[in-house]
């Protein structure tokens, strides 16, 4: 489980224990409100029937498999069980039998109505009813498999994270093949990072990891000398004719590989490796340097050598054994169109060989610059189309192949380039314009042509001279990873909202066994951003999709783009006026060079409190001035850093108060519920309570030690009439700043003092000023 999960799971273990303790039974009904909104899983639910109520899952909850249910369904069922324990507080065990209430039931039925699934997609399809009990009814193992990562999503995303609503879910896929494909050969990845990458895909109903095993740098960075250029072959057997094939820098061996196997298939994923030839074969050049084209030099194959197709047979007939799925990827892309007779002697060879290893066969699509189209080709293949002009999907289609869309202008990453979207693919543009059909202008498929199986996006590390991570890498994916998951799914379930569709991703996660990636699309809510969630307008939206609004919705991956010219501004209204001292803009790519920070009483008389200028980068930019006041806030663009507008993932306004967000305690609490936190949560309209007596405090510590000049409070009608404000090094000896003496009302009470260092500061009570406690909406700390 994602260390980010166990924090999220802090906010929601007492409320689960008071909705799990105020339930009359499991399965109760605790509304009696339609539940018209279907649970915010992702992807999407095809369709959805809301019943009413909700169903309360307790201590007391089983997962219930029928008796004599197959290893596939039972395998499901403890997968189900050990993802509840992870990502919620249950720990249900796996029994067989008949569901009791409160249980969660699992089955297979092939012949179940799964609405308008196609026929050949009804094996991943499921019907999840919610009412006394959850029943999840799959086509197949994997249908039952799916339909359990939507459960578990759809109890994540209560706000008990312990309920479902009581209704009914029909679920299947629009397409047969929802990918990824990444590149090793270049880079190598760690077993954990493919194991983890595994159950997030699996967690996202993607379907399909195409692993692509070799490849080679380019030599034009290493002097044109194709010995220094590097090079790698991934898989490392124990046969000695192949010793000092595999790469040295990171391999795989068949341990490593069987745990990606057994990975997959319990999530439901099919691995197809790709071994490329016969270019990119750099690696196999280096092994055996008499199999490269010009002495060597290359990293292309000379197929004129018989011994080149043998050797690469050899390669094929070692490994394949290895592979559990139905499908290997044998490459041929991008080889020297003026060796097209070799070429196709090639292709012809390996692609039944392959066969007669008992697997279907997949290639890149390369027919067009090769040879014009694929007249006189194998005809037995699935080609990912990749590039538009090597062989689009029509002509593809056309010439009797079925495809995959791979598009390189539209689905490719190569990490950190100029190129190929260097910096990940535009989640909101996925999300609102790509579907699997979508391949850019004429090339365009009708939706769900029948000839097209789906989508694989890739990513590529062609940038083998470039320092960067394989962590850094998943920061790159993650921002579309969702949106291109929901599209393959079904490019239209998910709606038009894609500040919505990110909340429901932030609010699922990564899911369980991945808390080896970062997340990065995630609620990051800085308790200290006064602008987060407020009303947000700007001068100009380059789209829709790209609204002012994206600027403060919590998510560094949605974002506002104005139009493109200098003097644009966007603006946040903080409903009231508020104090702050600092404000964060994250830039995408189309930063601001010179802009202002502004504040107004009311939206219209402006006044200047911060400058940059020369700003030359886009990312993270924090300015920091004098206190300052105002109801409205707004950056007012000066110069644009590039020839686009002004683009900015977030824009916070920090408030000046130390102790927002920060870890509060107290003397006592009323209830649990009016807890010492409520006062420096931001809010005025949750409280801190203390129990009936006099000597009660509430202390915050600051995190390290801090210079402070002032404190507001903010009395709810019990009011404190004698206190002290005090401060302290360590939270054990206090020193009195200020006092507060005959108070007579409730409401807001600022103290004004010398200058004080500490990190901590506390309220001590002296004197209530009723018969009840002391109870603070607020408690703030200002430098």
């Amino acid at each position: 489980m994602n260390t980010t999960w166990r924090a999220r799971l802090s906010q929601f273990l007492v409320v689960g224990v008071v909705v799990a303790g105020l339930a009359p039974a499991a399965g109760a009904a605790q509304s009696a409100e339609v539940n018209s909104a279907p649970p915010g899983v992702v992807p999407a639910l095809q369709k959805w029937t809301g019943g009413t109520g909700r169903l309360v899952l307790s201590a007391n909850s089983r997962v219930v498999v029928p008796a004599a249910a197959p290893a596939g369904l039972q395998q499901v069922a403890q997968q189900l069980a050990a993802d509840v324990a992870e990502m919620t507080t249950l720990h249900p065990t796996v029994v067989t039998g008949t569901p009791a209430a409160g249980d969660i039931s699992l089955r297979v039925d092939a012949a179940a109505d799964f609405g308008a699934a196609k026929p050949e997609l009804k094996p991943e399809a499921y019907r999840l009813a919610v009412g006394s009990t959850v029943e999840i009814v799959g086509g197949s193992d994997k249908g039952a498999y799916y339909g359990s990562r939507s459960l578990v999503q759809a109890v994540v995303s209560s706000s008990d994270h312990l309920s479902l609503p009581v209704g009914t879910a029909v679920d299947y896929p629009d397409y047969a093949v929802r990918g990824f494909m990444l590149d090793v050969g270049r880079r190598f990845f760690t077993p954990q990072y493919i194991q983890s990458t595994l159950r997030w895909m699996g967690w996202l109903k993607m379907n399909t990891l195409q692993i692509h095993l070799n490849d080679n740098g380019f030599a034009s960075k290493y002097d044109n000398d194709y010995s220094k250029t590097p090079a790698a072959f991934r898989l490392k057997g124990t046969n000695p004719e192949f010793a000092g094939l595999a790469a040295t820098d990171g391999s795989y061996s068949r341990t490593d590989w069987d745990g990606f196997e057994s990975t997959a298939a319990k999530n439901a994923i099919t691995i197809i490796p790709e071994i490329d030839a016969p270019a990119h074969s750099l690696a196999f050049i280096h092994f055996k340097p008499e199999l490269g084209l010009n002495g060597g030099n290359s990293d292309h194959l000379d197929l004129s050598k018989p011994a080149t197709t043998a050797f690469m047979k050899s390669l094929f007939a070692e490994f394949t054994p290895w592979f559990k799925g139905p499908t290997v990827h044998i490459g041929i892309d991008e080889y020297p169109s003026d060796k097209t007779a070799e070429y196709k002697a090639y292709v012809n060879t390996i692609a039944p060989y392959v066969r007669s290893l008992g697997k279907k066969v997949n290639a890149w699509g390369s027919f067009t610059q090769m040879s014009g189209g694929g007249a006189g080709y194998d005809k037995d293949m699935v080609i990912n189309s990749w590039n538009n002009d090597w062989y689009s999907p029509k002509a593809a289609i056309a010439d009797g192949y079925k495809v995959i869309n791979s598009n390189d202008a539209l689905l490719y990453v190569v990490p950190f380039a100029p190129y190929y979207h260097g910096q990940g693919l535009d989640g909101g543009w996925i999300f609102n314009s790509w579907a699997p059909n979508i391949f850019g202008g004429s090339n365009n498929l009708p939706a769900q042509d029948p000839n097209l199986l789906g989508g694989m996006p890739a990513v590529w590390n062609d940038q083998t001279w470039v320092d960067y991570t394989e962590l850094q890498v998943h920061g790159l994916i993650e921002k579309s990873f969702a949106a291109l998951a929901q599209k393959m799914w079904s490019p239209t379930a998910g709606g038009t909202d894609y500040s919505a569709f990110l909340l429901k991703v932030a609010t699922v996660g990564q899911g369980p066994g991945t808390s080896y990636l970062p997340e990065t699309v995630m609620l990051n809510r800085n308790p200290s951003d006064l602008a987060y969630g407020r009303p947000a307008t700007a001068s100009s939206s380059e789209t829709s999709g790209l609204g002012a609004a994206n600027a403060v919705d919590g998510l560094d991956v949605s974002r506002w783009a104005s139009s493109y010219s200098d003097s644009q501004w966007l603006k946040v209204d903080l409903g009231s006026s508020k104090s702050f001292n600092s404000v964060r803009l994250n830039w995408q790519n189309a930063y601001g060079k010179d802009y202002d920070i502004q504040t107004s009483a009311d939206g219209t008389t402006w006044t200047t409190v911060a400058q940059r200028r020369g700003l030359t980068a886009s990312g993270l930019d924090t300015l920091t001035f004098p206190p300052a006041t105002g109801r409205y806030v707004r950056m007012q663009g000066i110069t644009r850093g590039t020839s686009f507008g002004y683009s900015l993932f977030s824009f916070e306004v920090i408030s000046d108060d130390l102790a927002r967000g920060r870890t509060a305690t107290a003397s006592s609490s009323e209830t649990s519920g009016l807890g010492a936190a409520n006062a420096v949560d931001g809010l005025d309209t949750t409280r801190w309570a203390s129990s009936y007596s006099d000597s009660q405090w509430l202390k915050v510590d600051l995190g390290s030690s801090k210079t402070v000049k002032s404190v507001r409070l903010n009395w709810e009608g019990a009011y404190g009439k004698d206190y002290d404000i005090q401060t302290s090094a360590d939270g054990t000896t206090w020193t009195t700043v200020a006092q507060r003496r005959s108070r007579t009302t409730a409401g807001v009470d600022t103290v004004t003092f010398p200058a004080a260092t500490g990190r901590y500061v506390r309220i001590q009570g002296i004197t209530r000023g009723t018969g009840y406690g002391y109870s603070l909406y607020s408690f703030e700390v200002r430098a």
